[in-house]
C-alpha cells in the first residue's frame, strides 16, 4: 500500500500542475478551482456526505474489478452488470417491502443484485474458459445488451403504472439503507469500504486468492502446478459481476429508490483508470475513489461558481494516468540500467 501510494504522489502533482495550466489557458484561476473543489467535496457538512455517499458503489466496482485484473481477466462489462441490477432491484424492493418489511426487503435485495450481476457475467466466462473466446468482447457485448435490456424494462414491464414518467416503482425514502448519525451517508457507505478490504485480503491473502494471482500472472504455469483454469476463469469473472451487481442494488436501495428510462451513470468506465492508478490495491483504491469523489463532487460546484464543465475532472484523472504510465516507463528504463 505504502509503495502504491508513493508511487502516485508524484504523477498526481504533475497532474495538478499541468491541469492548472490548462485553466489558465482558459482564463480561469486554478487555485481558485482547487480552493472551490476542496472546499465544496471535502470540507463543508454537506459535502463531505456526498462525497462519502458517491463513493459507495466506486468502491464496489473497484473490488469487482480487482478481482477480475488480478486473474487477467478483463470484466468491461461492469456497467451492463451494475444496471440490470439496478433495475431488478428497484422493481423488486418496492414489491418486497410491502411483503417483508424494511431488513428482510433490503437483505434480499442485496442477495438479488450480487445474482444478477453474477448471472450476466456467467456467459462470458464460460465462452473464455470452454472456448477462449476474448473476455473482452463478449463482456462489451453483454454490457450493451443489459444497459439496452434494462431501459426496456425500465419502459415496458418495470414501469410506475402511477407515474406518467417511465420510471421503476418508487422505495420510500424511510425503507432505503438506513442513515448514519442522522446524516445523508447511507449504510451502504461502510459496507462498501468492507467488502473492498475484504476482496483485497481474498486475492492476496487467501488459497483462492493465490489461484487468481496465478492465473493472471500465467494461464501456462496455472495449469502446470495444477490449477483448475477454466473454473478459476469461471469465478473470478461471476465474483466480478457479483459485485458490479451488488454496486448497483446499494446505490438502487441507499441513494435514489427508482431508476429512470435512459439512466446509465457509466461508474465502470470511471473506475477502471483509478483501479490501475492504485495498482490493484484495495487500501489505495480507496484513497482514489475518495479524491474522484471530492473532485466529483466539486467539480459541481465550480462548473457553477466559475464556469468550469464539472466532467472537467475527468481531464484530470486522464492526466494523473498518464503521468503515471510515464513514471511507470520511467522506473522499467531506470530497472533496465541497474541490470
Amino acid at each position: 500500500m505504502t509503495r502504491a501510494l508513493l508511487g502516485s504522489a508524484l504523477p498526481i502533482l504533475g497532474a495538478l500542475a499541468i491541469s492548472g495550466l490548462l485553466l489558465i489557458a482558459v482564463g480561469v484561476d486554478p487555485f481558485d478551482y482547487y480552493a472551490v473543489v476542496l472546499h465544496r467535496g471535502l470540507l463543508t457538512p454537506r459535502g463531505v456526505q456526498e462525497t462519502l455517499t458517491r463513493m459507495a458503489p466506486l468502491m464496489l466496482l473497484a473490488a469487482s474489478l480487482i478481482v477480475s485484473f488480478r486473474a487477467g481477466l478483463w470484466n468491461l462489462g461492469v456497467d451492463g452488470q451494475f444496471l440490470l441490477a439496478a433495475v431488478i432491484v428497484a422493481a423488486a424492493c418496492p414489491l418486497l417491502d410491502g411483503v417483508l418489511g424494511r431488513a428482510p426487503a433490503l437483505l434480499v435485495g442485496a442477495v438479488l443484485a450480487g445474482a444478477v450481476g453474477g448471472a450476466w457475467a456467467l456467459l462470458p466466462a464460460w465462452l473464455r474458459a470452454a472456448h477462449g473466446v476474448n473476455e473482452i468482447i463478449t463482456t462489451l457485448m453483454m454490457s450493451f445488451l443489459g444497459t439496452s435490456f434494462a431501459n426496456v424494462l425500465v419502459k415496458l414491464a418495470f414501469g410506475d403504472p402511477g407515474s406518467t414518467v417511465p420510471q421503476t416503482r418508487t422505495l420510500p425514502v424511510a425503507d432505503r439503507l438506513p442513515r448514519l448519525f442522522g446524516s445523508t451517508v447511507h449504510l451502504g457507505v461502510p459496507l462498501a469500504f468492507l467488502v473492498l478490504i475484504a476482496t483485497h485480503l481474498l486475492v492476496t491473502r487467501t488459497a483462492w486468492g493465490l489461484r487468481i494471482r496465478t492465473l493472471g500472472a500465467s494461464p501456462r504455469a496455472a495449469r502446470h502446478v495444477g490449477i483448475a483454469v477454466d473454473r478459476t476463469i469461471v469465478a473470478a469473472l461471476v465474483t466480478s459481476g457479483s459485485l458490479a451487481g451488488l454496486a448497483g442494488g446499494i446505490d438502487i436501495m441507499g441513494v435514489w429508490g427508482n431508476v429512470r428510462a435512459d439512466w446509465n451513470p457509466a461508474y465502470g468506465l470511471t473506475v477502471i483508470p483509478l483501479v490501475f492508478l492504485a495498482r490493484l490495491n484495495g487500501w489505495a483504491v480507496a484513497g482514489f475513489v475518495l479524491l474522484f469523489s471530492v473532485l466529483s463532487v466539486g467539480s459541481e460546484s465550480a462548473s457553477v461558481r466559475l464556469g468550469v464543465p464539472s466532467y472537467y475532472s475527468f481531464v484530470l484523472v486522464a492526466l494523473v494516468l498518464l503521468f503515471l504510465a510515464l513514471a511507470d516507463w520511467l522506473a522499467q528504463r531506470r530497472s533496465a540500467r541497474v541490470t
